[in-house]
């Protein structure tokens, strides 16, 4: 499966996830030659989709799922040496299906769209001060996410627009000769 298929079908199975079981969606969103490296397929789909939700696709650029924010979170957990890191990110993972359970009685990736987006905005509502495990992960989510995708080629080149060395026109520095 080619990575335009890949990414054609996460779409389409974003799209239907209220109409298809948590496995299916796994299934489609891991894709067949996904080999998480740290995470469980169905942990890394869920990374996959709460990555998309925190920064997804625009008419600008790929969202978190184009950027592969997930298997920079999965290949970040895999190189970490100690184990507290590792633990705590599980744990989030498994809060936020709880959270999705004690809302709507069933796992997060069954959850419609829209219910997907209200159990994150309860995680990020804290954001702060977090003090709950939700708040802490949501965070850590977060921080990961934003450097997964800021640091891949979709995040530098299409939404920073960073056009490389190259000549600029003007100098935008500071203009020495209007100091006192």
């Amino acid at each position: 499966m080619k990575r335009r298929d890949l990414l054609k079908a996460a779409a389409t199975a974003a799209t239907a996830a209220p109409l298809v079981s948590g496995e299916t969606l796994i299934a489609t969103v891991a894709g067949p030659t996904a080999v998480p490296k740290f995470l469980t397929r169905a942990q890394y789909a869920l990374v996959d989709e709460l990555t998309e939700i925190l920064i997804p696709a625009d008419e600008h650029s790929g969202g978190a799922r184009a950027a592969g924010v997930a298997a920079y979170i999965d290949r970040r957990l895999s190189e970490t040496i100690e184990p507290e890191p590792k633990q705590r990110f599980v744990a989030g993972l498994t809060r936020v299906d709880q959270l999705a359970h004690e809302a709507k009685g069933t796992a997060f990736l069954s959850l419609s769209p829209a219910d997907r987006d209200a159990i994150v905005t309860k995680m990020a509502a804290e954001e702060e001060a977090p003090k709950s495990e939700e708040g802490k992960f949501f965070a850590q989510l977060k921080r990961h996410t934003v450097r997964g995708y800021y640091t891949s080629k979709i995040g530098i080149h299409d939404e920073m627009e960073y056009k490389g060395n190259t000549l600029q026109e003007e100098y935008s520095g500071t203009d020495v000769s209007t100091r006192e």
